[in-house]
């Protein structure tokens, strides 16, 4: 009876020595890490669903006013139906609304200004897994890893902090690997990374 439960003992240690060693290679993943600059000089907030946006018309303040983008990335303003917003900086919409305003209006002068942010969904960063809050938040110009870690809480007790990556859209998907336990636990610095619109954060659960 003593042989058999030794060898149920080894078999089993055996056992727990391979799902620690397949943890410790998905841990390890050929994943490149993520390049600590990312951020592109050149980038301008486009409108998204769920936006608002100020319209003022010089010399017409019965036409100047604050507007939610519609679901469907539309907004309405007085003589102005249905205009899309979505995909659009504040400029260009702005000029738009010159536009369609010009059939009533001579050489209107529009301009927008966003005042809640939220940014198309394709824009927008996600974060899953073992976050203490996983949360969907509009992407900054230069926001940072630690920027996301601060607005969702940080990790759980059950994360895998030094597993975590990034699916980078903009890539077509490519994935980088993160160190978030360094950077939050350690204070690692050079754990910091910058993100780009789009990308998701995925924290995997620890297997021990």
């Amino acid at each position: 009876m003593c042989k058999v439960f030794s060898t149920l003992r080894a078999q089993g240690l055996r056992l727990a020595a391979l799902v620690l060693t397949v943890a410790a290679m998905a841990g390890c993943s050929s994943y490149p890490p993520a390049p600590a600059l990312a951020s592109d000089a050149s980038y301008n907030y486009v409108i998204g669903p769920g936006d608002t946006v100020n319209i003022v018309v010089w010399r017409n303040p019965e036409l100047t006013m604050s507007v939610p983008v519609r679901p469907d990335g539309k907004i309405t303003t007085p003589l102005v139906e249905d205009l899309p917003a979505l995909g659009k900086d504040a400029t260009t919409l702005a000029r738009d609304i010159e536009k369609a305003l010009s059939r009533f209006i001579r050489e209107p002068v529009v301009t927008v200004i966003v005042t809640r942010f939220v940014g198309p969904y394709s824009e927008q960063i996600r974060v899953l897994g073992e976050a203490a809050r996983p949360l969907t938040l509009p992407y900054k110009q230069k926001m940072t890893l630690l920027d996301v870690m601060i607005e969702v809480g940080g990790i759980t007790d059950f994360a895998d902090g030094n597993g975590a990556t990034i699916l980078r859209t903009q890539e077509g998907n490519k994935q980088y690997r993160v160190r978030l336990a360094d950077l939050i636990k350690e204070g690692d610095v050079t754990a910091n990374v910058e993100m780009r619109p789009g990308d998701v954060l995925i924290i995997p659960q620890s297997w021990f």
